[in-house]
């Protein structure tokens, strides 16, 4: 999947070989509401509005990717995996790690009690639990692929960054690792929340008096309602490290290009067509003028509810199945031209 400045592409490996492609526009609310621009809520915006659009790429590709003969997921299945899928995130980077520190302080005699050694051990623990997870999925073949996927975006992109004609053979000579990456985001998360969290805890401290639990209950709430201050300062630090070169700017990114060691592998050939697919429908063609791969074979095919999207070395053919759902609608939308994102400056990135 990428993300350009007024629209997104996803781009789905079918199992007869060919390519799905849709593109969407992306939504220009924060242009009608400027204190959505405003500092912080701009992060939290951003945050809200990347998962959105993440979790209807991914309902995107889990649907084009199964034979046709299996049945695809209705939108409350769709729902519900989604809420299951928060429950789950709060019970195990939330709960487990607060619950976890409060039952290893009572074995050693609640020495850290509500303290600043009780958040910065809970927040160690977060960040355990988190490398552990990405980590462990990384083992797993079908996760491995979408790792792939997900280098085969970054190294697709540096190409284009370094003037190549995207071929192929051009990209694959790229790492997959790339600074303006959501994993840089996700780890800025984790670290910030060590300070915020701890600071929230020694200036808004549980009621004295009440047992383990409830405290354990109290750290959950307060942390779930900071969250959306630690998004805000992640999303001004990438600005930061989008805006900057140098080597404290580095320095703070560097965790994040580490943590894409484990969130990005090397891709196969046809993976990086599916990618440079993706990337020609959210870049103008008049930009892609002595650019335009000429060895890529895959047959293309265009959601008939997607944006217009013009491939010219493609095998490009219209759906040829009547799209039903609501987001037919979508064919007829208007794109408004919009400024790149603050969190994409310099150039188009992938969520």
């Amino acid at each position: 999947m990428m993300r350009g400045a007024d629209r997104w592409a996803v781009a789905v490996r079918r199992p007869d070989d060919d390519i799905w492609l849709e593109a969407h526009p992306v939504r220009q609310i924060a242009g009608r509401r400027r204190w959505l621009k405003l500092p912080m809520i701009r992060g939290c915006y951003a945050l809200v509005d990347s998962l959105a659009i993440g979790m209807k790429a991914l309902g995107i590709s889990a649907e084009r990717s199964m034979p046709d003969d299996e049945e695809e997921m209705s939108s409350g299945a769709v729902g519900v995996t989604m809420t299951l899928a928060l429950l789950v995130f709060i019970g195990i980077f939330i709960f487990l790690p607060s619950a976890g520190t409060k039952g290893l302080d009572a074995l050693i005699g609640n020495v850290m009690g509500d303290g600043v050694w009780f958040h910065i051990v809970e927040s160690i623990v977060r960040v355990a639990i988190f490398l552990a997870y990405l980590w462990s999925i990384s083992l797993m073949a079908d996760i491995r692929r979408v790792f792939q996927y997900h280098g085969a975006e970054h190294m697709t992109i540096h190409a284009w960054e370094h003037d190549e004609v995207l071929e192929p053979e051009n990209v694959e000579r790229y790492s997959p690792l790339h600074v303006r990456c959501g994993t840089n985001f996700l780890i800025l998360v984790m670290l910030l929340a060590i300070v915020v969290y701890t600071a929230g805890g020694l200036l808004v401290p549980p009621p004295e008096g009440i047992t383990w639990y409830w405290a354990v209950v109290y750290h959950v709430v307060l942390r779930i309602v900071l969250l959306p201050v630690v998004a805000g300062l992640a999303y001004e630090g990438l600005r930061i490290g989008a805006r900057y070169d140098n080597v404290v700017v580095r320095g703070i990114m560097k965790p994040g290009l580490w943590l894409q060691l484990i969130t990005t592998k090397q891709p196969e050939p046809d993976q990086i067509e599916v990618a440079i697919r993706a990337f020609e429908a959210v870049v103008p063609a008049q930009e892609r003028v002595g650019r335009v791969p000429t060895t890529l074979d895959s047959p293309v095919t265009l959601a008939r509810h997607s944006l217009d999207v013009d491939l010219e070395s493609a095998d490009l053919r219209l759906d040829p199945v009547p799209d039903t759902s609501s987001d037919a609608e979508v064919a007829d939308a208007t794109v408004e031209p919009a400024e790149p994102s603050e969190a994409e400056a310099g150039g188009t990135g992938d969520r």
